[in-house]
């Protein structure tokens, strides 16, 4: 073939391998016999890129080909990608993520052992469970091994037989245009035998459902989308082959006080103007208990204080976080007379005393500044 490689994949020299290989997959889309059918040439644009990634994915043979071109490769021995089977096993990390199968030397027969599935679980736990930890104990219904058939599916004293579709391969083979593509074998799904004797209590699945309860043991500190794995506690295994485990995803439900970010844990604390106003000592509440904190005097709204490893434990036992309580002034709503009389008073010694200076002062520049746009 005499077309420039790199024409071929509508790449430059510069092009990374990166590049190159999303360009090939794209090629390979749109030229792969399995979507041309009988289209002669889809097919050999299919062969012609194939050769052209085959050099360009390969850095000895790209440099030869940059320097020496194709009487280069040719000298060194190079002829071109070879057969369908070569192509599919070169590029088995393409051909399975496009269509799903790759070359039959890919593939193996699953005659050994056969470990089970993983299981998912996921488990909702309240917030005070999650930061001080917590063990629970949940039912689960599961497929284990059958304790009859041992996991073999097959009536005791009987044994698989070799499967007739792909005469104990585990693989068919399908002819497509120029490929030979072989896939798992549909009536023995990969395994080349086949139960003709069932087990009467797994039917010859080699598993049974059962129910069993699973003790999980949460360490303090945990969050939303913890994972907790479980060794052997997911789908029992068939023919030897060990049990799957059990992966369990945390949730952890909002808490109506408390909000958390990683270890830290965070408040709002509500205190009247009097108390902020004249300064005073609260008692607030943490995930560890009751805690004395004191509001100095003229504190107002919004000011953060911190409580120093009153926070979440951490999951590396690196100690705890802190606590972060956040003052709320509360204003007084539905006042009497004598209440209204005295704020009165009070707000009168105020501007008696220059203290709402400020306010005017604020409002005053405010004024001015709109005024003087207009």
């Amino acid at each position: 073939m005499s077309t420039d490689y790199y024409e071929i994949l509508s790449v430059t020299k510069t092009s990374s391998a990166g590049e190159i290989k999303k360009a090939y997959r794209k090629l390979a889309m749109k030229y792969h016999p399995d979507r041309n059918q009988g289209d002669k040439e889809a097919e050999a644009k299919f062969k012609e890129c194939t050769e052209a990634y085959e050099v360009l994915s390969d850095a000895k043979k790209r440099q030869i080909y940059d320097t020496y071109g194709h009487e280069g490769l040719k000298n060194n021995g190079y002829n071109g990608p070879g057969n369908a089977e070569d192509i599919f096993s070169g590029f088995s990390d393409i051909f399975g993520d496009l269509f799903g199968f790759g070359s039959s030397r890919a593939q193996t027969r699953r005659d050994g052992p056969i470990a089970g599935n993983d299981l998912r679980y996921d488990l909702t736990i309240s917030f005070m469970e999650a930061v001080h930890g917590v063990s629970k104990e949940v039912e689960l219904t599961r497929r284990d091994t059958c304790w009859t058939c041992e996991g073999s599916g097959c009536r005791p004293g009987h044994q698989k037989q070799t499967c007739p579709s792909c005469n104990g391969r585990g693989q068919v083979i399908r002819s497509q245009g120029f490929f030979q593509v072989s896939s798992t074998c549909p009536q023995c799904h990969g395994e080349g035998q086949i139960v003709t004797e069932p087990c009467n209590d797994c039917h010859g699945a080699g598993l049974v459902e059962k129910t069993k309860k699973v003790s999980i043991k949460i360490p303090a500190g945990v969050d939303t989308g913890a994972r907790m794995r479980l060794r052997g506690e997911g789908e029992g295994g068939r023919k030897g082959g060990h049990a799957g485990d059990l992966y369990v995803i945390i949730h952890v439900q909002e808490h109506e006080f408390f909000m958390r970010d990683g270890d830290t844990i965070y408040c709002r604390y509500p205190v009247s103007m009097v108390k902020a106003a004249l300064g005073c000592k609260i008692e607030v509440p943490t995930i560890h208990g009751k805690k004395s904190l004191d509001i100095p005097a003229g504190s107002q709204n919004g000011d953060i204080f911190t409580l120093k490893k009153e926070g979440v434990p951490s999951l590396r036992g690196h100690g705890k976080g802190n606590m972060v309580v956040e003052l709320k002034v509360v204003t007084p709503t539905d006042l009497c007379d004598e209440q209204k009389k005295l704020l009165s008073d009070f707000e009168a010694l105020c501007d008696k005393k220059g203290q709402n200076k400020e306010e005017e002062g604020f409002f005053s520049r405010l004024f001015n500044e709109v005024m003087g746009k207009k």
